[in-house]
């Protein structure tokens, strides 16, 4: 039967996951077969990155499964292409529990929310904490149009970590005014801006397409639950 080592080398404790799914929770620091091993011989979910072109067998052996496929948008100042309409505004001075609501059940791409054996409500209170840690350290801008809130932007540093744009705020090309704007405000303290989005978020993908950013690091996302 699976146990939880008092000692890991390949396995990096995520207690933030663990909160929201009441289990034991792990990323693999390594792509290997020692670390696979480990993970099969100890109670609880597991996370493993690897480039998408690997040799995934071992993966299967292992009883891990694929979950999504990430990739990291980046930008610097002189490309990001400016747009503004003066219907749109951002602020860091937001409504915590209208931004919670806006947010909560908004990251259906999200690799937890695609993990068939993860309760979705879980996997939305992984999101919710997390935005609660992001407006607790004033890391949240409220996205308004004409004065209303209509979406927001969490980030840790230069990072663009959590978005979210509100049904009736959607594909009317509002997003790239707001992303723009914080982008800016970024750029003042930061020489580059970065995001990791899903490969299957083409809306997202085509919004920092449109702003003049650039991908790389493609990462092909893995779980597996050992009970």
């Amino acid at each position: 039967m699976p146990t939880t080592p008092t000692t890991m080398t390949a396995l990096r404790p995520t207690p933030w996951d663990t909160t929201a799914f009441a289990m034991p929770t792990f990323e693999l620091t390594e792509y290997s077969e020692a670390a696979l091993q480990e993970a099969a011989q100890t109670a609880g979910h597991f996370t493993v990155k690897v480039d998408p072109l690997c040799d995934t067998r071992l993966l299967h052996q292992y009883g891990f499964y694929y979950c999504d496929s990430l990739i990291e948008p980046y930008c610097t100042a002189d490309r990001l292409r400016l747009a503004s309409d003066s219907r749109a505004t951002i602020s860091r001075q937001v409504e915590v529990a209208a931004v919670r609501a806006l947010g909560h059940g908004a990251f259906e791409h999200g690799r937890f929310h695609r993990d068939f054996n993860l309760p979705r409500a879980a996997a939305d209170l992984r999101y919710d904490n997390w935005l609660g840690q992001l407006l607790d350290g004033n890391q949240v801008y409220g996205l308004y149009w004409d004065g209303v809130l209509a979406g927001f932007i969490g980030h840790a540093g230069p990072s663009l970590v959590l978005h979210a744009v509100a049904a009736s705020h959607r594909g009317q090309g509002c997003a790239k005014y707001w992303w723009s704007a914080v982008c800016t405000e970024l750029f003042a303290s930061h020489r580059e801006i970065i995001s990791s989005v899903s490969a299957a978020n083409l809306a997202v993908l085509n919004l920092y397409v449109s702003l003049g950013f650039r991908f790389r690091n493609p990462t092909a996302a893995y779980h597996r639950l050992t009970t």
